[in-house]
């Protein structure tokens, strides 16, 4: 059966020995598609011993949508995170016989319109919705996106620093504040200063010059959180071209793993996030469907040795 706990098309598939396809067909009973009676009934058997509703279809033609869920992203997708949750996303539409469709870059007002009039979408969903609007709930603290963040800043305390600053980028994120406000708070319920911030530019040049500028204001900061890996790649880069050790004279933690991290020298300590479950939950959520019994993964320490 599927992730979900529900009988689906694949199930389906697997018992009565054809693919997703011929079962949709069948169950749909689609006048366009020639299908022996012998297998009509096979599959027809199987679904019925394996109790298969079509929950996601009946309520399509219900409601005169299509089986299309889009899914607008406007900020990069770089990191675990959004890869993550746009796979549990993807996983739990499919178990349920429904499409996603990503859209990158901003979505303007008549762009989105022109989507929902082509292809009458199930939902719309933008990727981090809800931080965007500033709805924290408090069990975010316990497992979500605020919990990610006060992890990157405990670490650093954990290790001693209580002076720290936000390395952030050079241009607006649709999280940047989001992600900035849940660092201050991490950093004021660990009972520590509140976090120094600074941008951290391209090009190269820019960026040594930001540290260093930095540096010689903050000369107590002995650690930076970066807004990303991107980030901390960046300030890895500018501390090394400044002749500034790391993690000696200043530690540098990134957020939100991607594979670079591991290449570079020192090689960068960050958080990992899984969010598949996210997804997942967020799939379950526009059809309908219960997402009880679904709990978002912690984040984690990538340990290396940049901090």
């Amino acid at each position: 059966m599927g992730r979900s706990g529900r009988v689906t098309l694949t199930d389906v598939a697997n018992a009565s020995g054809v693919s997703r396809a011929t079962v949709s067909f069948v169950l749909n009973d689609d006048p366009r598609q020639t299908i022996s009676a012998a297998t009509r009934e096979r599959v027809m058997t199987a679904a019925a011993d394996l109790g298969y509703v079509a929950h996601g279809i009946a309520r399509a033609l219900r409601e005169g949508s299509s089986r299309i869920v889009v899914l607008n992203v406007d900020w990069g997708i770089e990191g675990n995170f959004s890869r993550s949750y746009v796979r549990g996303l993807d996983e739990e539409l499919a178990e349920h016989d429904h499409i996603l469709l990503v859209r990158h870059g901003h979505a303007i007002p008549e762009a989105t319109q022109k989507v929902l009039d082509t292809i009458a979408p199930r939902a719309v969903l933008r990727l981090g919705e809800a931080y965007m609007q500033g709805h924290t709930p408090e069990e975010d603290w316990a497992s979500g996106f605020a919990a990610n963040a006060a992890l990157q800043i405990g670490h650093l305390v954990d290790r001693g620093h209580t002076r720290i600053a936000m390395a952030l980028p050079d241009h607006e994120f649709p999280l940047t504040e989001a992600r900035l406000g849940f660092a201050q708070e991490a950093a004021r319920r660990l009972g520590i200063e509140p976090l120094e911030r600074f941008v951290v530019p391209r090009p190269r040049e820019a960026g040594a010059a930001a540290v260093q500028a930095f540096r010689v204001a903050h000369a107590d900061v002995s650690a930076l959180a970066a807004f990303d890996d991107d980030i901390a790649l960046r300030s890895l880069t500018a501390l090394r071209d400044l002749g500034v050790r790391v993690p000696e004279d200043m530690a540098v933690i990134g957020f939100d793993e991607t594979e670079y991290g591991s290449l570079s020298t020192p090689a960068l300590t960050t958080v990992h996030i899984d969010a598949e479950i996210l997804g997942r939950i967020a799939a379950r959520n526009a059809l309908g469907i219960d997402s009880g019994g679904l709990a978002p993964v912690p984040g984690r320490i990538v340990v290396r040795a940049s901090v």
